[in-house]
């Protein structure tokens, strides 16, 4: 099933240096959860176990695995990194959410 899922040059980049200091065959977990100012929210986590279910994107060495659940809330969406003047941190541009909240990790359907 190709559901869209990409990752950027950046958030590649970015996992692969916080990637450098873990365990090998660590990898980054993203998942939507309930709750947020906007209903759902992502969650960023290290991971040393994937699922057999689980979405694998791979870029430039660096791993992201999502659960199957997550995956549906996130079809066609860009996990990126960006830096701005408040600080640095992972965005995912995802064309499903109708709103989002100013912390950029909260969404609503």
């Amino acid at each position: 099933m190709d559901n869209g899922i990409t990752l950027s040059e950046r958030a590649a980049r970015r996992i692969g240096e916080i990637l450098k200091n873990e365990p090998a065959g660590t990898m980054l977990r993203v998942s939507v959860e309930g709750g947020g100012c906007s209903g759902f929210q992502y969650k960023f986590d290290m991971e040393r176990t994937r699922a057999a279910d689980d979405l694998a994107i791979e870029r430039d060495g660096a791993t992201v695995v999502i659960d199957p659940v997550s995956v549906r809330y996130m079809a066609g969406a860009e996990i990126d990194f960006v830096e701005d003047l408040i600080g640095a941190a992972f965005k995912v541009k995802n064309p499903l959410a109708k709103a989002s909240c100013g912390c950029g990790t909260s969404f609503s359907l």
